[in-house]
């Protein structure tokens, strides 16, 4: 979950904004890569799953701000 520093600064700041997009996207296609490929316990694939599910929302967030500025 993105913090509320992180998204002030968004706000205020075009290239955090891009550059926090581009970092998430990503992290998304890799840990999607991983997940597929992946050869690990169930337990660790649920919290993979989880924080993938969670980035993708922090994703859609500065995605909002984008298209708001």
């Amino acid at each position: 979950m993105i913090d509320a520093f992180t998204l002030k600064e968004c706000k205020k700041n075009k290239d955090i904004l891009e550059l926090k997009i581009k970092n998430l996207e990503f992290a998304i296609d890799k840990s999607e890569k991983m997940i597929t490929e992946s050869q690990m316990d169930q337990e660790t694939l649920k919290f993979l799953r989880r924080k993938l599910a969670q980035s993708k929302q922090d994703l859609e967030i500065l995605y909002l701000i984008k298209y708001e500025q």
